[in-house]
């Protein structure tokens, strides 16, 4: 049997691994969908720590852990926006990011939002298609002189689980 995921809130002293889990899944998992230098300036070798920790505690994030580790993340912003959810490499496809939805989607009901909302990449794009998102768009759009593409995609809130 799997080790069993627990999701819990956010702790300032989670910002260094959730910064890695973030390299971590950008780096390892999205590689067939995006080149390198794509990679490169999405997850950069070179970020402002103090900033990615003053970002996460801005709002509502969610840690996975795995035995006590943290294996992965998500949050919301106020206006239903969910901004990230990134997954360890080793840990994706054993439940992690539907646990964090779960969260995500509870806490959006809780607060009454009437729909969630992201910008899901190549990668992810079907996660989120399974989890009952819809595509609005693609879009491009540029970090440190790259190019990327990326989704802008919603789903209500109501949902517990995607519609049948």
């Amino acid at each position: 049997m799997p080790p069993a995921i627990r999701v819990r809130a956010y702790h300032p002293e989670d910002a260094p691994a959730l910064l890695a889990v973030f390299r971590d899944s950008v780096r390892r998992s999205a590689h067939q969908d995006y080149t390198p230098e794509q990679l490169a300036a999405w997850a950069p070798d070179q970020m402002d720590e103090r900033a990615w920790a003053e970002r996460r505690a801005s709002r509502p994030t969610w840690v996975a852990e795995v035995e006590g580790v943290p294996v992965g993340f998500s949050d919301l912003e106020a206006d239903g926006h969910l901004d990230m959810l990134y997954v360890a490499a080793d840990y994706q496809g054993r439940g992690v990011a539907s646990a964090l939805l779960d969260a995500v989607l509870s806490a959006a009901r809780t607060q009454g939002l009437e729909c969630v909302f992201t910008e899901a990449s190549l990668t992810a794009k079907s996660f989120f298609e399974r989890r009952g998102f819809r595509v609005l768009q693609a879009q491009q759009v540029r970090r440190l002189g790259q190019s990327l593409v990326n989704f802008r995609m919603v789903r209500e809130a109501k949902h517990a689980k995607p519609p049948a």
